[in-house]
């Protein structure tokens, strides 16, 4: 079951198992040291899978820039229990309906990692300009046209 909530509605048990997930894939799997907490936390949509067993399988956050013009997400990532199996592209279906319903006819932006660029670029986004490091690992700008509204 697909849930988007604020931070303030998370539960102690659902946080913590966001980040749980997110640090064993960023930091853990991906060996990345890094600071992967950040303020963007605190304002973001969380949007998440929890699957029969109650785990949380799949998450992204999405909010808005600073110029509150521009919408974005990250922290894209699925548990190694369900990869395979197309929740990767169910996740980025929901962001995006999510944005249409929530955020829309604003342009999406967002910092890929390099080695998913055409999974988003499927999806209608563009890659823009050189791929650069964030937290040692590569990086592309990529862009979306605004979403209307759903």
């Amino acid at each position: 079951m697909w849930q988007l909530k604020t931070f303030d509605e998370l539960s102690n048990d659902e946080l913590f198992a966001i980040m749980q997930l997110r640090n064993q894939v960023f930091v853990v799997e991906q060996q990345r040291l890094y600071q992967e907490l950040d303020q963007n936390d605190k304002r973001a949509l969380h949007l998440f899978q929890v699957d029969a067993d109650g785990d949380i399988v799949a998450y992204a956050r999405i909010f808005t820039e600073a110029d509150g013009r521009t919408v974005t997400f990250g922290r894209v990532v699925t548990s190694k229990k369900v990869r395979g199996q197309g929740v990767g592209k169910e996740l980025l279906n929901q962001i995006m309906i999510t944005i249409g319903q929530r955020f829309p006819e604003r342009p999406i932006e967002i910092e890929a990692q390099a080695y998913v660029r055409d999974f988003y670029a499927q999806a209608g986004f563009q890659a823009q300009g050189k791929e650069f490091i964030y937290s040692l690992t590569p990086h592309i700008k990529m862009t979306h046209a605004p979403l209307p509204a759903q």
